[in-house]
């Protein structure tokens, strides 16, 4: 996990932030590469066992191998998860519940940008689907095991792509394939078009998601579960790369040119992760927006509109089932 972008703020963000992580158990999705890897790794380090929540495939095995290369004394539990199928996600989530009797930390990390407009097996948008859907999905079966943490923390990753359109219920649908097309290579090359349009509903949702999960918990008398919200600003990953070879951007973006590291891009999920001060609600990720220190944030009202809350909230059930607390 090395890049020609230097690293300035993750070494600040461990010293002031993290927390003993000893007998505390996280569970992240999407650890291949960029900031769910480096997420992994910092929490083994401060003697989490963590739950690396992948698709199967070579990458993962070699992700796993290069964690514990970086973290020897390490517990790292890879679980077969594709956020593509509900029925992988499930099977995973039955395996986390046979094995754990608490999560202390879920970590909802992965995520594609930009991709066709084409269907999952289960119909849903691919964006929306790997995004959004099956995170609510994993959330709301891990919550009796995050219930029975002395402090359970939700952390759901966002992005400067949360701002834009109010949601719509039409991207939540069995619309897969059926929602705006693949734009023109002019839209895509401006970050624009259907393509980035899907991709920004997933971002909002990922957000509103949050909050409406702070309203539901303040509302049950829930305490010890927080949902905690973080963006990257603009790093350097492999989420770019599979953009651009799926035609979603130009390889090589001029944009990529001011991106921050994977490792400070990790640092907002890093900080919702250990922040021993964190509470229900704190949204961390650069001030400035594309890069910087991983600064405690005032969520913008899209991302508490309860319009959008209900409609991610609603679509999210009608795909997987009620959420119960």
């Amino acid at each position: 996990m090395t890049n020609q972008i230097s690293t300035e703020h993750l070494d600040e963000v461990i010293d002031k932030y993290a927390q003993d992580m000893s007998n505390k158990v996280v569970a992240i999705t999407g650890t291949t590469s960029g900031t769910g890897f480096v997420c992994a790794r910092e929490v083994a380090k401060k003697g989490a066992t963590v739950i690396l929540l992948n698709r199967k495939s070579e990458r993962s095995e070699q992700a796993h191998s290069q964690l514990l290369e970086s973290v020897p004394e390490g517990t790292f539990d890879p679980v077969h998860c594709d956020l593509q199928s509900f029925a992988s996600v499930q099977s995973a989530m039955e395996e986390i519940k046979a094995r754990y009797e608490k999560i202390d930390v879920l970590v909802n990390n992965a995520g594609v940008m930009a991709f066709k407009d084409q269907a999952t097996a289960d119909g849903y948008d691919v964006q929306m689907q790997t995004n959004v859907i099956s995170h609510f999905l994993i959330t709301k079966e891990l919550f009796p095991l995050l219930k029975k943490s002395e402090q359970g923390r939700i952390v759901n990753h966002s992005s400067m792509a949360r701002l834009g359109d109010p949601l719509k219920m039409e991207y939540f649908e069995k619309k897969g394939g059926n929602l705006g097309g693949d734009g023109t290579e002019e839209e895509n090359l401006s970050f624009q078009g259907p393509r980035w349009e899907r991709y920004h509903q997933t971002k909002l949702a990922n957000a509103t998601f949050t909050y409406g999960l702070k309203k539901k918990l303040e509302e049950k008398q829930i305490h010890n579960v927080i949902p905690l919200l973080a963006h990257p600003g603009l790093a350097l990953t492999q989420l770019q790369v599979t953009t651009a070879a799926d035609g979603g951007m130009q390889s090589g973006s001029p944009l990529m040119a001011q991106a921050q590291s994977a490792e400070d891009g990790a640092t907002g999920i890093i900080r919702a992760s250990m922040d021993k001060e964190a509470k229900s609600g704190d949204f961390y990720g650069p001030a400035a927006g594309w890069k910087g220190f991983p600064d405690l944030l005032e969520p913008e009202d899209l991302l508490l509109d309860e319009s959008n809350i209900q409609i991610n909230w609603e679509g999210c059930e009608k795909a997987v089932g009620a959420f119960k607390f």
